[in-house]
């Protein structure tokens, strides 16, 4: 039930404002900022009713030894991370549907995607600090 709320918090939060962005930065605005913030640090809009704070994902890279973890990411948006059934991220697979593409992961293995995916992973990636 708290899932359900948050997606439905984080949508209602997450209207696209008049300003223009890229595909990339609107689909995290619209899916990822009211829990993760419009920064990616974790200090969204309703992150303070989930019983789990949302990570920041600026520091993806650093927390996994100085390398973005492309599929990890790409398996948790989409709902193909077995420990997204344990949290109270939901999957965004059916939201960000669209034309197939191949990312490489860091282990240099295909990772299979949506083009909304991808441009939000690329662009998840370059916000790392």
């Amino acid at each position: 039930m708290r899932q359900l709320i948050a997606v439905l918090l984080t949508c209602a939060a997450g209207a696209a404002p008049a300003q223009d962005f890229g595909p990339a930065e609107r689909n995290f605005f619209i899916h990822c900022s009211g829990c993760h913030g419009e920064d990616a640090r974790g200090g969204g809009a309703v992150s303070f009713i989930l019983d789990t704070k949302p990570p920041d994902l600026t520091k993806l890279a650093e927390q996994n030894g100085g390398v973005f973890p492309l599929a990890r990411v790409v398996f948790r948006i989409d709902g193909r991370d077995p420990l997204t059934a344990h949290t109270e991220m939901p999957d965004f697979g059916a939201a960000l549907e669209g034309a197939t593409v191949m990312l490489k992961a860091e282990t240099g293995q295909p990772v299979m995607t949506t083009e909304a995916i991808a441009g939000l992973v690329r662009w998840l990636e370059a916000a790392q600090r």
